[in-house]
């Protein structure tokens, strides 16, 4: 395993972060339990989660992802050797079950209460805005559109003096952003320039794939000249870019499959560019898996990549993708076929 450290700070996170959305509803207690075991003795000790896991967001399943984090720990009493990310959903119609305000002081409060129960812990080392509050371009959007009936007002400032005071605390150590853009990200960073008792977004966690390399236009020089640092999720395109649905497949268990409404990564451009991208890799020898996460895990302006599985198999595949280096041919050819159709799933 490679490690590096969340920008701006001395924790040392692995290359690759064990994504957990799939727990609780996709996989067991048991499978998620195994998964940890798995990618903690395979030198994973960065694991991410949210209080809206497992996906798709649903009431009776609200926050078992957590849930089952907590009961891991509990039962190896090892919280020490992991550094342990989760999220505070933003305000939207598909999350009115978790709360019907935005980030609000006493919301902020009570979700971090509410996460560090189920995880049974006392700190969380990566505290994170799960999508903005405000209207704009994020989940599938290419670009923003104003909404005249947006009546959000700039909280930011307060946003980070409850995150501040929760620091303070000791309930989280750092505090980053998610589904963020350059106006957005720059915002936060100024705020916490100008106030320096304000915490910096040290990390920053966008999609971010062969299919969607949309993060390279604003936001990578913002993540390099500013030290904010990339957690890539997605980096397989909801399986995609596995190949498993090449030529019509559905297999019965895959993500896609059981969830057919997810198709940011399956309109008929995706399907092209991926159709590419597996004949890239046949050409190589290469498991097109491996060569898409090997591409997103040497990218200068990611931190970590955050790869997610329903099996062991998958897992073990996945984690492995940190050992290969892809040659220079096979970079070229990747970027001619970015060249031809990019970012087709934005």
């Amino acid at each position: 395993m490679e490690y590096t450290t969340l920008p701006h700070t001395d924790i040392e996170v692995s290359k690759i972060c064990l994504g957990t959305m799939t727990w609780g509803n996709q996989n067991t207690e048991a499978e998620g339990h195994e998964q940890m075991d798995f990618a903690l003795d395979k030198g994973v000790n960065f694991f991410d989660t949210a209080e809206l896991y497992p996906v798709p967001a649903h009431p009776d399943r609200h926050s078992d992802t957590e849930k089952i984090i907590g009961t891991w720990f509990k039962k190896n009493g090892n919280r020490d050797k992991v550094i342990l990310g989760t999220k505070i959903a933003g305000k939207a119609d598909f999350t009115k079950f978790i709360r019907t305000t935005g980030f609000t002081p006493d919301s902020i409060r009570s979700a971090v209460d509410a996460s560090l129960e189920r995880l049974q812990t006392d700190y969380i080392d990566l505290y994170q805005l799960h999508w903005p509050e405000r209207n704009t371009n994020y989940f599938g959007k290419r670009g923003y559109t104003h909404d005249v009936s947006d009546h959000w007002e700039d909280n930011i400032h307060q946003v980070l003096e409850t995150l501040r005071d929760l620091i303070r605390e000791g309930k989280i150590r750092q505090v980053g952003i998610s589904n963020e853009t350059p106006w957005g990200t720059m915002r936060f960073l100024t705020e916490s320039k100008v106030h320096a008792s304000l915490p910096r977004a040290i990390t920053i966690q966008n999609p971010y794939s062969l299919l969607n390399r949309q993060f390279e236009v604003g936001l990578s020089e913002i993540s390099i000249r500013e030290k904010v640092g990339l957690l890539a999720y997605s980096p397989l395109g909801f399986g995609t870019l596995s190949g498993k649905y090449l030529g019509g497949m559905q297999p019965a268990t895959a993500r896609i499959t059981l969830f057919p409404n997810y198709k940011r990564y399956s309109s008929e451009q995706a399907v092209r560019a991926t159709e590419k991208y597996h004949k890239l890799a046949q050409e190589h020898g290469l498991s097109m898996a491996q060569m898409a996460l090997a591409f997103v895990n040497t990218r200068p302006f990611v931190t970590s990549t955050i790869i997610g599985a329903t099996s062991i198999e998958q897992l073990d595949q996945n984690i492995a993708s940190i050992d290969l280096t892809l040659s220079e041919e096979v970079l070229k050819g990747i970027d001619e076929i970015h060249n031809a159709i990019p970012n087709p799933a934005p």
